[in-house]
């Protein structure tokens, strides 16, 4: 799995812009194979950074997003409006891949890509944040915890 880390250098006087421009990119992401986890707006201290990430289960995987996005109409749309409304300065492309203390206590919700829009207690894992809980938790012990 790779994980996709997105910082921008927004305009702080069209924040709005960028909301908009980051609520298109959502689920065009996840038309295209990839789970997007949302974007991080600016709330208090520097107000011209944003943050968005989103995983892929292989690079190779996250280039023919790449590929598909170039051609597909609503994806150009998106970088239509962008160019429109220079919503954002720049922004930096980073890859990750998350690292637990051992392969066995790695959540399964994050050893199974189709899993990581569920996270620990959220309402919109299907059964409910208890289920999403215990689906995650590692197995043994540790899995007693509390979230």
């Amino acid at each position: 799995m790779i994980t996709c880390h997105l910082r921008y250098i927004i305009d702080a006087d069209k924040l709005p812009e960028f909301e908009h421009y980051a609520r298109l990119w959502i689920p065009l992401v996840e038309k295209l194979g990839g789970i997007h986890h949302g974007y991080l707006m600016p709330s208090e201290g520097a107000s011209d950074v944003a943050l968005a990430s989103f995983s892929f289960e292989s690079l190779a995987a996250y280039e023919q997003y790449r590929i598909a996005a170039a051609s597909d109409e609503e994806c150009i749309a998106a970088v239509d409006y962008y160019k429109q409304t220079k919503c954002f300065l720049s922004y930096e492309r980073s890859f990750f891949r998350p690292v637990f203390r051992s392969a066995l206590s790695a959540p399964r919700c994050w050893a199974d890509p189709r899993n990581l829009r569920f996270f620990p207690g959220s309402a919109r894992s299907p059964a409910g944040p208890a289920a999403a809980r215990s689906a995650c938790a590692p197995p043994g012990p540790a899995s007693r915890r509390r979230w």
